[in-house]
């Protein structure tokens, strides 16, 4: 896939960076706390992805929920909608999910991604390295729910 290490939905979890991902901010959801750990404000948010949808195939989608693919989740989620558009659009999975990539980047810019709270916990929890809760981590493409699984089954072996 072309972005590996592509995180879980905010409301699964997710990091900011899944904010690629994330409908308007309509509701009361996790995206507003994305939203400021980014330091974006909701209007700033649905501005840069308009504007990103406007120079890019993500401002295609009619018949989406919300109109545009720059509102549709991870093609991880079923959804009938955004993936009857991407076939009408000939979209590839991995064309939108390098769009997404580049719309994260816009969103909260470039750098590597090191979640430290996550990795405290982790190896606090289970007793291992901050270096072995990194690496973990990293293989679980950054979803701490993923590794803190990936860790209850190194205790069970």
């Amino acid at each position: 896939m072309v972005w590996d290490d592509a995180p879980s939905h905010v409301c699964r979890g997710g990091d900011k960076r899944a904010l690629s991902f994330c409908c308007p901010p309509v509701k009361p959801c996790p995206i507003l706390y994305a939203l400021e750990d980014a330091g974006i404000t909701p209007q700033d948010y649905m501005g840069i992805k308009e504007e990103f949808g406007k120079k890019s195939r993500l401002g295609e989608g009619e018949g989406t929920c919300f109109g545009s693919l720059i509102w549709c989740c991870k093609p991880s989620k079923p959804c009938p909608l955004r993936d009857m558009v991407m076939r009408r659009i000939d979209m590839s999975i991995d064309e939108f999910m390098q769009l997404k990539m580049e719309l994260s980047e816009e969103l909260v810019g470039k750098s590597e991604f090191s979640d430290e709270e996550g990795v405290k916990a982790l190896a606090d929890t289970f007793n291992v390295s901050d270096e072995e809760a990194l690496k973990v981590l990293q293989e679980c493409g950054n979803d701490v729910r993923t590794a803190m699984k990936v860790f209850r089954m190194k205790n069970v072996e």
